[in-house]
């Protein structure tokens, strides 16, 4: 299961996992980002293809209207699977 939260400040804050079967809601969610923004993932366990599919959808859409997405709080075990697609030279990764 997949929580979305959103910050005073604006940050995005994601937990669970990040699957298929969540992408509809992560989709929803991240839909609403219109201007530059941060996704926090330190309470993400789990991200598959599907889910950073979702990611990459938001980075081009806010990329195109001009808006910078930031990624933060990265567990090793989800940074490594960013490193591994050669996702880390696409996003800012903190």
């Amino acid at each position: 299961m997949l929580d979305l939260t959103v910050g005073e400040d604006g940050t995005v804050f994601l937990s669970g996992r990040l699957d298929a079967s969540q992408v509809p809601k992560a989709k929803d969610g991240l839909a609403r980002l219109d201007g530059p923004s941060i996704l926090d993932f330190s309470g993400l366990e789990y991200i598959s293809s599907a889910g950073i599919g979702v990611i990459l959808i938001t980075y081009k859409r806010l990329h195109d209207a001009g808006h910078p997405l930031r990624l933060v709080g990265m567990t090793d075990r989800i940074r490594n699977v960013f490193q591994y697609a050669g996702l880390d030279r696409v996003f800012t990764i903190e």
